[in-house]
């Protein structure tokens, strides 16, 4: 696939959908997406469905217009499916990916399968909004489109320092600069800015952590009784694990948070020596080399010593450690 245009040439009706818990980069393609085909295919029908997005990403052009119900019966010409690694990822939207004429997938995660009718698939992007990027026409990418698309860039780079960002990555943020986009302001209040709440439950996710395997692992875990505690949801947790990870002497950083169900989901980040997706992958989970996710049953402290033992391996096998 070289661009998105001729793919929507002969489809009527299109959904667009992301993975569960919505980041920013699955936020910022999606409705890259969306403003693209609403903006230059108005004859085209197009929704896109998400569950609840983070309040920092709702003054993206036509956030309010993300469905998060999943209860409408509909089936599309084309689903166009958004840094999503399987199916099982895509939640309640799986639907409308299997009764559609056509499907599409754009993605980045080293552990997708190609599941779709056709995938565009480049496990070294530094993100799925970069791979947007290439499939749009520069000129039809208008200051909205550019504002989504950056927004993504901005969240799987961390701020284009992970070791995702390439020559091309900063190319592309740079034509999305001279779009007109605010870029400092974005990068200020979608990235940096936390809430007080937030700031307290990464204190608390600090306090609970522990280093293990000689301090080459820290862990932490968060449970839903602290959750309730500091008044945040798991959209607020996004950062924490990442904050571990700068951890000096650390090669890999994991980060628990209680679901619902009493099961955990599991955040892994790498700092180089570590394939944190082929541990994650053994889980039914999946990501990056250096930043993946899984959800595991069991106590906290002997998941986080499951994943230690997972890590020892590797840096024994492949760094003699």
């Amino acid at each position: 696939m070289k661009d998105l245009a001729s793919r929507l040439a002969q489809a009527k009706t299109v959904a667009v959908a992301g993975h569960v818990r919505p980041d920013g980069d699955c936020v910022g393609s999606c409705l890259a997406v969306y403003n693209y085909i609403s903006t230059w295919y108005p004859q085209i029908e197009a929704d896109v469905y998400l569950e609840p997005i983070p309040n920092i990403f709702k003054f993206l052009k036509n956030a309010e217009k993300i469905c998060h119900s999943f209860d409408l019966d509909k089936t599309y010409d084309l689903c166009i499916v958004l840094d999503c690694g399987d199916t099982g990822r895509l939640g309640e939207a799986v639907k409308y990916f299997e009764t559609a004429a056509k499907t599409i997938c754009v993605d980045h995660h080293v552990s997708n399968g190609s599941f779709a009718d056709e995938n565009y698939i480049f496990p070294n992007a530094s993100s799925t909004s970069e791979l947007i990027f290439e499939l749009l026409e520069v000129e039809k990418i208008t200051k909205e489109i550019a504002e989504c698309i950056y927004v993504g860039m901005v969240h799987d780079t961390g701020v284009f320092q992970y070791s995702c960002t390439s020559a091309k990555t900063m190319n592309a943020a740079g034509v999305l600069m001279e779009k007109g986009i605010n870029f400092s302001k974005i990068i200020d209040d979608t990235f940096y800015t936390k809430t007080f709440c937030q700031n307290q439950i990464l204190g608390q996710a600090l306090l609970n952590s522990r280093l293990f395997l000689d301090g080459a692992v820290i862990g932490t875990a968060v449970s839903q009784e602290e959750m309730k505690k500091f008044q945040v949801m798991p959209k607020h947790l996004d950062g924490i694990v990442s904050q571990l990870r700068v951890t000096k002497g650390v090669e890999a950083a994991v980060f628990l948070y209680e679901n619902e169900d009493h099961t955990w989901k599991v955040s892994m980040r790498s700092n180089g020596k570590v394939d944190v997706a082929s541990i994650a992958m053994k889980y039914q989970g999946g990501g990056h080399v250096r930043a993946a996710g899984a959800t595991m049953e069991g106590e906290p402290l002997k998941i986080i010593e499951k994943i230690s033992m997972e890590v020892k391996e590797q840096l024994d096998d492949k760094w003699n450690y």
